[in-house]
């Protein structure tokens, strides 16, 4: 039976796994943590549950076809739950619009905010959906870096075309140019953070991220989002997959260019394929020790994509004004991209999300109160003086919360968590603790991520977040689809 090593558990890893071994192949999946899940896990404070990490699901095709891959179906795993109010947006003047995933509606809410606005979004979502079909679904499922995939016309054709859609505008400059009210522009904008991405550098064929929500819908999991990895895990498992936890993978070992297998500890451990779901740089410069390799030195001098800064709140009442996923604008978005990707430093005021999963599964807080989620974009760690700006951001994000709501919030919170960017950086090995692997702050960066298979090291293969086809939950899930189809295809070559 042909063999494979798949470092990392995370849901790229657990992709792969299940698309390897569907196709007769022998798994084993080492993981540094106790637990399945990568940056997807879940923690519980004083009677509270949070999930860490990912907290919208968009592409739920995605994940019905890993669960009919491993023999299981995706609704008899998981509760997946349309949201009406996909988010509740509170705008920088005050003011606040529901996005609901009736697009109809959206609009007339849209059109209360901004006459115009409605006729705006159909022809901003058509433009989106054009850019969508000519090449963001190639990019998204194809393994672009790929000779053969490159070389069929129908690609190039696609390729050719979706280049040339804005080719030198960003996605800031096309939010600007189908919405005239600069509130709707920061609301389309924000869509860059999706990718850890800055919308004054990012291309706009980024648009494609706002036609893929609000085309396909944002969704939530009655049992959390934590359940994703628990019931991959458990399908991979009865594929027969191997699962070994709190096992750190020391290297990967190499022979004149081929794979040879891993080290665990002081033991070799014999694999002609190994898949790297961990980081890109973290793979060369600690599993490969190949720091001077080009591959290395090139993912060394892109721009890493932003980190966060988690609180996580138990809050002793509850807000009916509130959804389950809430925007707090800040009122000067390039100063907050500026002072994150050119100071590496925080915004004096940033722009807060908050998700609160007991308004979906109300057991996640005791009765009464809820569990919120505030995420802020953080600059990546480059040995910031966290202890200084995590106290200051934490009182930013009290008053703008407090501000929009009318209440003083922190009267409210009665158990706390905290997560910053170096604590990320080691859970995750992710460099700088970068959500995204890399920014998509240039078309290439956006488009043109760490191939899938090594071409420099047979066997050696790639997933996850910082490798194409790039971050997010269904992304790296098809990450570990893409690989696992190479390296069935190439094993015998």
């Amino acid at each position: 039976m042909k063999k494979a090593a798949i470092v990392g558990a995370g849901l790229g890893g657990l992709s792969a796994s299940i698309n390897l071994a569907s196709k007769g192949w022998d798994v084993d999946v080492y993981e540094v943590q106790s637990f399945p899940g990568g940056k997807a896990a879940e923690e519980y404070l004083d009677g509270f549950r949070f999930d860490i990490g990912p907290s919208l699901v968009t592409m739920p095709w995605v994940f019905k076809d890993v669960f009919e891959t491993a023999g299981k179906d995706v609704d008899q795993e998981l509760t997946i739950i349309k949201l009406k109010e996909i988010c509740t947006y509170y705008l920088s003047d005050g003011t606040y619009l529901k996005a609901w995933s009736d697009l109809e509606k959206f609009g007339t809410e849209l059109e209360k905010l901004s006459e115009g606005s409605h006729r705006s979004l159909q022809k901003y979502l058509k433009e989106a959906e054009k850019a969508y079909k000519l090449g963001g679904e190639l990019f998204l499922t194809k393994p672009i870096h790929e000779v053969r995939t490159l070389l069929k016309l129908s690609t190039l054709s696609k390729l050719i075309r979706f280049a040339g859609i804005h080719p030198i505008s960003t996605l800031n400059k096309i939010n600007s140019k189908f919405f005239e009210d600069p509130r709707l522009v920061q609301l389309f904008n924000r869509y860059a953070t999706y990718n850890g991405s800055d919308p004054f550098q990012t291309p706009a064929t980024m648009l494609i991220i706002p036609f893929i929500e609000y085309n396909g819908g944002g969704y939530g999991i009655k049992e959390g989002i934590y359940e994703i990895p628990k019931k991959l895990y458990k399908a991979a498992v009865d594929l027969g997959v191997n699962f070994f936890f709190e096992e750190k993978v020391k290297k990967i070992n190499i022979e004149n260019k081929k794979i040879t297998g891993i080290t665990i500890k002081s033991k070799f451990r014999d694999y002609e394929v190994v898949i790297s779901d961990a980081d890109v740089l973290y793979t060369y410069e600690e599993l490969l020790e190949l720091p001077r390799a080009k591959k290395a030195k090139r993912y060394r001098k892109l721009e890493p994509s932003s980190s966060g800064i988690v609180f996580y709140w138990g809050i002793d009442q509850t807000f009916e004004q509130l959804s389950v996923n809430n925007i707090f604008f800040s009122s000067d978005y390039p100063a907050e991209f500026r002072a994150m990707f050119e100071n590496r430093t925080m915004p004096q005021e940033p722009t807060v999300y908050v998700n609160i999963t007991s308004k979906l599964t109300p057991s996640d807080a005791p009765d009464g109160c809820e569990n919120w989620f505030v995420l802020i974009n953080a600059p990546a760690n480059d040995n910031q003086d966290w202890d200084n700006i995590v106290s200051n951001a934490r009182e930013a994000v009290i008053n703008l919360i407090s501000k929009r709501l009318g209440v003083n919030i922190v009267d409210h919170i009665v158990t706390e968590g905290i997560l910053t960017p170096p604590e990320i950086e080691r859970r995750t090995s992710s460099t700088h603790g970068s959500l995204y692997g890399i920014s998509s702050n240039t078309a290439k960066a956006a488009f043109f991520r760490h191939r899938n298979r090594s071409k420099d090291i047979k066997g050696l293969y790639f997933c996850g977040g910082s490798s194409h086809p790039g971050g997010g939950m269904p992304l790296v899930i098809l990450s570990g689809k893409i690989c696992a189809q190479l390296v069935d295809k190439y094993s015998g070559e």
